[in-house]
């Protein structure tokens, strides 16, 4: 069965940069507050949404608040047949903490 990779925040800024596909699962007011530019909140509303109108061969990085619910959010995805999808270690804690100039307001 395919399974998702983990990923580091720097790898991740790598290929946000290159253009991947990026979901926030943390809660709306959390997103609100700050989340990394160009991602997605994913909630229950929004999810099936996403899932029709994104392109499951193009990698997709998920990212929650420390790294652990963004991995069976992942797994989920790995078996709605997305190829290539990552779990950010650290979630948004570390990469704020890593990248402090790279979040952004709704």
């Amino acid at each position: 069965m395919p399974e998702f990779k983990h990923i580091s925040p720097q790898d991740a800024q790598s290929m946000i940069e290159a253009g991947c596909q990026l979901a926030d699962i943390r809660d709306e007011q959390s997103y609100a507050m700050s989340h990394i530019p160009s991602a997605n909140h994913l909630d229950n509303q929004s999810l099936q949404q996403f899932i029709e109108q994104a392109d499951p061969d193009k990698a997709l990085i998920i990212y929650c608040y420390h790294g652990n619910s963004s991995q069976s959010a992942a797994q989920y995805f790995v078996e709605k047949d997305f190829t290539e999808v990552y779990s950010m270690d650290g979630g948004f804690e570390m990469w704020r903490q890593l990248f402090p100039q790279n979040t952004a307001n709704t």
